[in-house]
């Protein structure tokens, strides 16, 4: 099993968006980083843990965790132009961008914030830690998976 962190704006989907959706699951779509791309199809695995991160808002940080309940198949947006995240130089025929499929197991009762995150020595080698990361799905080793959810 693998370890991952899924990162979101709240404004545009949040955890409480996905808790509303039907059995709890949503398409993780709209993924534009090769690097980003190429995790969700090479690596995730049913059955994979990860956590919801909330991004670009006034408390950033980890609010609860999802699993991946379908592994990589053709993100439908990107042949849409009128989606947010269309590419026009994709086709059915030749996809570039891929999505897996996430359910929430849990909603964290507090944030676990991103300056909370830094407090930890342990965690420091975390992607979403280092200065300029940009990326929003990035792995997460076993130790630093075992000891947020037990911050949380």
């Amino acid at each position: 099993m693998k370890y991952w962190l899924f990162k979101s704006e709240p404004s545009c989907f949040s955890i409480d968006d996905l808790a509303k959706r039907p059995k709890k699951i949503t398409g993780w779509d709209g993924i534009r980083n090769y690097q980003a791309r190429n995790m969700m199809r090479d690596e995730m695995k049913i059955g994979d843990q990860g956590f919801f991160y909330h991004s670009s808002c006034d408390e950033p940080g980890i609010v609860g965790l999802v699993e991946i309940v379908k592994t990589a198949y053709p993100d439908d947006t990107q042949f849409d132009p009128d989606a947010d995240h269309f590419d026009p130089k994709s086709s059915p025929e030749n996809p570039r961008w891929v999505m897996v499929d996430v359910k929430l197991v849990q909603k964290f009762n507090r944030v676990l914030t991103l300056s909370e995150l830094r407090e930890y020595p342990h965690l420091s080698s975390m992607i979403v830690l280092r200065k300029g990361n940009r990326l929003s799905i990035t792995p997460v080793t076993p130790d630093q998976f075992k000891a947020i959810c037990n911050l949380a």
